[in-house]
């Protein structure tokens, strides 16, 4: 430790000895208003190796990433670390300054002393300035040992994949196809539209069959692309630019090559059987099963005199917590087309909380307008639906009175949950995470919306999570967009961080093949040591904290480089 905490005048592979430059930034007050910057950059300036340390007071600017480009020239810098924020969204912008001005873009360490210093220590700036200071010789310590990486660069076929042939899936193929990529639109079941072929009209009164007809007329009669219905995915190979899957359908399997893939795959919703009574009474039914009486024009929707709607049937409970969104502002929807059937019906929703957001407000103050009573219950205690007179009759608490209440009514409505597929083969063939709740976990929630952390995989539409027809047509077309920004280019480089093995430490235990989620390392067949293929491996670390030879090192994070920044704290 003592030795490894020492940073070597070594020289790298150009044949020039470490010259660090220190960046700290003050990030207006939320690193400044805590930490003591000029502290922190007088103590940079006596590390071993550093020959500049500037402060920022936004580094992230571009006036300010031009600065440090002229500053990296003038002080002769080969090796750059930055205080400032997360990495996890800055670190690309800063890299790119480093490969403006010609050096290896993975000379670089980041230390974010703002998320793990100020911001969780801002009622101790004296501990967080000191801290501040650990940081960054902990990453001065790492730095100076860092070699320079390549990427792999791959070639991009210019083909697509869109998995799903809902209403997502659909724009999403148009979209690829618009802009002159073959788009393969792969669907499970004997038909397009997926969710939306049980909608009547969104919540702005568009027409949705109209839509959704429209849609597919256009889809179907598009040249570039081809459409396979009742045909499943059975095996995934390949990466980024390169990806091959066999589908099989009524024709038999087919291999399909293709660059990125797009997952639309839908949700569906909540069938309350063993609740109020769905199932036994035909009093009892769902939102979307509602929508469908309105579409086939059912004549007990008219002539029923009075209906009560539940929210949050399956929603936001312990096995589904998550709140599915669509459930409020399809019962105001469908408590106004009632109305408008029959003026006099008596319509009550009971609700824990409602959530019409945005310009949806609207629909709700038209519904209390129509004469629609919003009646809130207490949760906690349960609510019984019974069998009444040829209706039901609901009981429940009110929460506003603290007292029971009964309606007895001729229908009930459940607002049910949207809910994705637990358990789906394909997150583990393409090698993408689903959340704990079953929908798919996208690469970082504000800056990569659209994506997978898996390069080349996109999502969008309900299998992301629960969201209105709109909000489904936006992410396809964003989800697309992304797409393109892989298929126009011939080829792609991929990340340098990535593991390899000493192969004459391997003792061909085969751990890293099995724990590994990129299904990146393989045993060689001829040696029976283990390989990693670099275009598959992500640099997660999980083959290297595994191995129980150490055989495995992470490029950018290996043994030397850590146990440096721990010997220096």
């Amino acid at each position: 430790l003592k030795k490894t905490a020492e940073i070597p005048q070594q020289t790298d592979i150009r044949g020039e000895a470490p010259r660090i430059g220190v960046f700290v930034c003050r990030c207006g007050t939320n690193i400044a208003g805590v930490v003591d910057v000029p502290t922190v950059v007088d103590y940079a300036k006596t590390l071993p190796g550093v020959v500049y340390v500037g402060d920022n007071m936004f580094s992230c600017s571009q006036d300010t990433q031009d600065k440090m480009a002229a500053l990296i020239k003038d002080q002769g810098l080969n090796r750059i670390v930055v205080a400032a924020c997360t990495p996890k969204t800055h670190e690309p912008l800063f890299q790119e300054t480093m490969t403006s001005v010609g050096l290896n873009k993975y000379l670089f360490d980041m230390c974010n002393i703002r998320n793990q210093c100020s911001w969780v220590h801002k009622d101790a700036p004296e501990g967080a300035t000191q801290k501040a200071k650990d940081l960054v010789r902990m990453s001065v310590a790492k730095v100076a040992l860092l070699d320079p990486l390549t990427e792999p660069v791959l070639d991009i076929h210019q083909n697509a994949l869109v998995i799903g042939g809902g209403v997502a899936g659909m724009e999403a193929a148009r979209n690829l196809s618009a802009q002159g990529y073959h788009t393969y639109l792969v669907e499970i079941t004997d038909r397009l539209g997926g969710q939306a072929r049980h909608l009547r009209q969104t919540w702005r009164g568009e027409d949705v069959q109209a839509y959704l007809a429209e849609l597919e007329t256009c889809v179907r009669s598009d040249g570039n692309i081809e459409i396979f219905t009742n045909t499943r995915i059975d095996n995934v190979t390949g990466f980024v630019g390169n990806f091959n899957t066999t589908v099989t359908s009524e024709d038999g399997p087919r291999d399909l090559t293709h660059g990125v893939t797009v997952f639309a795959l839908g949700a569906s919703e909540y069938k309350p059987e063993s609740l109020y009574l769905y199932g036994q009474s035909d009093r009892v039914l769902t939102n979307q099963e509602l929508e469908k009486r309105f579409m086939a024009e059912d004549p007990n929707v008219a002539g029923a005199d009075s209906a009560v709607f539940i929210q949050c049937v399956g929603s936001r409970i312990p096995e589904r917590p998550y709140c599915s969104r669509v459930c409020c502002t399809q019962s105001i929807k469908n408590a106004l087309a009632l109305k408008e059937r029959r003026p006099n019906m008596s319509i009550r929703v009971l609700y824990r909380d409602m959530r019409p957001y945005g310009l949806r407000e609207d629909l709700y103050r038209r519904a209390r307008e129509a004469g629609v009573m919003f009646i809130r219950y207490d949760f906690d205690k349960s609510i019984s639906v019974t069998h009444y007179n040829g209706g039901v009759k609901v009981a429940f608490t009110d929460s506003v009175l603290h007292r029971p209440m009964e309606i007895r009514t001729r229908m009930l409505v459940l607002a049910s949950a949207v809910i994705p597929q637990k358990e789906n083969p394909l997150a583990q063939m393409f090698k993408v995470t689903q959340k704990e709740d079953g929908f798919f976990a996208e690469a970082h929630v504000k800056l990569r919306p659209s994506d997978f952390a898996t390069d080349g995989v996109f999502l969008a539409g309900l299998c992301h999570a629960p969201k209105s027809l709109d909000e489904s047509i936006t992410q396809a077309k964003a989800a697309a967009a992304r797409a393109v920004t892989l298929l126009s280019k011939k080829s792609v480089a991929v990340s340098g961080i990535v593991a390899r093995v000493d192969s004459a430490c391997c003792s061909a235990c085969g751990v890293c093949v099995s724990i590994c989620p990129y299904a990146a390392p393989r045993l060689d067949e001829t040696s029976g040591k283990a390989m990693v293929q670099s275009t598959l491996c992500k640099g997660c670390g999980l083959c290297v904290s595994s191995c129980r030879s150490g055989a495995i090192h992470l490029k950018g994070f290996d043994i030397s480089e850590i146990m440096a920044q721990i010997g220096s704290l």
